[in-house]
């Protein structure tokens, strides 16, 4: 894959868990404790997104990026992305649900997080031990353009993947 993936999202969101199931590996849940660089994922500390100290971090690391995914863990009440992060981002940006089959999970509030943090692209629903979403999340990273992952939303499943504007 020609295109490069940064997961950014708080600690314990399943941005790893996430990241080795996008690469096909068996899934080892553990904690990220730097910048980790799996061929075409970067995997951030939850830190380097929840501390504002980090962020340039974060910036720089995005040079090296073409997708930057912001993930919102399902099972929590809040998010850790304030309202517009997004929009100071030159990247493609896909914002990603994770643990949607969690007894715990309230989906539509993850979705509504990522639709205050993000200004637009598509938003994905995942799970990591049952794959949901995980074959619509490789395909957008795949895509060039956001007309690309426009395009590439509306002939998806809508309970899979939506397009926010």
């Amino acid at each position: 894959m020609k295109n490069r993936a940064m997961l950014i999202g708080a600690i314990r969101a399943g941005k790893t868990t996430l990241g080795q199931v996008l690469l096909g590996k068996k899934v080892k849940p553990r904690k990220t404790q730097s910048l980790i660089y799996y061929d075409w994922i970067v995997d951030t500390p939850g830190e380097y997104t929840e501390n504002p100290f980090y962020y340039k971090s974060i910036m720089t690391t995005m040079l090296e990026v073409t997708h930057v995914l912001f993930i919102q863990d399902a099972t929590k009440k809040a998010s850790i992305f304030p309202p517009g992060f997004a929009a100071g981002i030159n990247k493609l940006i896909i914002g990603v649900v994770t643990k949607c089959d969690h007894e715990n999970a309230d989906v539509d509030r993850a979705v509504g997080h990522l639709k205050k943090a993000i200004t637009t692209g598509p938003i994905v629903v995942t799970s990591s031990y049952t794959a949901i979403g995980v074959q619509e999340l490789r395909e957008l990273v795949a895509c060039s353009s956001i007309q690309e992952m426009r395009d590439f939303t509306k002939a998806s499943q809508p309970e899979a993947v939506i397009f926010h504007e």
